[in-house]
């Protein structure tokens, strides 16, 4: 299966490399899209040099955004299936080759469930509990990573989207727009490490914006592509 890995990264310069090096090693990887959203360090600069296609996004739409232009890019490829990664994995990447063997016709896509040592760290669960009701009260299906941004997708499951939500809504977005289509994601668990969002009032900040581009997401905001 030809596959084509998706990492949107904003000032992800210390791990960069790392993640597209993990990726890199997964079987059926053909092409990496690293997506530049914004980035003030040399995200960008380490991705062109690790022989990824960088490509330019602002940070207008947030991360949706990112997700829009990465995808799009993947799809004019022709892929089979698009993984996505978020860019601050580092050499855990590598465990997201278990998303990948577990795509099939009666699985189109599948989500990355992490560790609760991992899933828990840094922050109160708040958002990510309020993401999980709310998207219980719309479909009936409960998440257990609702936010996760690790995900494999075939073609047909990515023909389904309407496109991205914006911002930090995006995962969240796309598994109503699934579930909308017909299909169940598949959530598994995968060892996994990340950089926690931390109780600093960055992060309460950072878990705020969340918190509204979820709403806008529930209200069926989205980025066409």
């Amino acid at each position: 299966m030809s596959v084509t890995a998706v990492i949107p990264a904003r000032n992800e310069a210390a791990t960069l490399a790392e993640t597209i090096d993990a990726v890199r090693g997964i079987s059926g990887i053909s092409r990496i899209v690293v997506v530049d959203n914004g980035s003030t360090d040399n995200t960008a600069s380490i991705a062109d040099e690790m022989g990824a296609d960088v490509i330019h996004a602002s940070n207008k739409h947030g991360k949706g955004g990112a997700l829009l232009a990465g995808i799009s890019r993947a799809r004019s490829f022709s892929p089979e299936a698009v993984l996505l990664a978020d860019g601050d994995l580092g050499s855990s990447s590598s465990g997201l080759d278990a998303l990948l063997s577990a795509l099939s016709g009666e699985s189109p896509a599948v989500i990355a469930a992490f560790p609760k040592s991992v899933a828990s760290g840094g922050g109160f669960g708040m958002v990510k509990n309020f993401a999980r009701r709310s998207i219980r009260r719309q479909t009936g299906f409960t998440p257990i990573e609702p936010l996760s941004g690790q995900r494999a997708l075939l073609a047909s499951a990515l023909d389904a989207l309407p496109g991205i939500a914006p911002g930090f809504g995006s995962e969240v977005g796309m598994t109503l727009d699934l579930l909308e289509a017909g299909i169940k994601p598949v959530e598994i668990p995968i060892s996994l490490s990340h950089r926690p969002t931390g109780r600093s009032l960055s992060g309460f900040a950072h878990r705020a914006r969340q918190g509204l581009d979820i709403v806008k997401a529930l209200r069926g905001e989205r980025l066409k592509w």
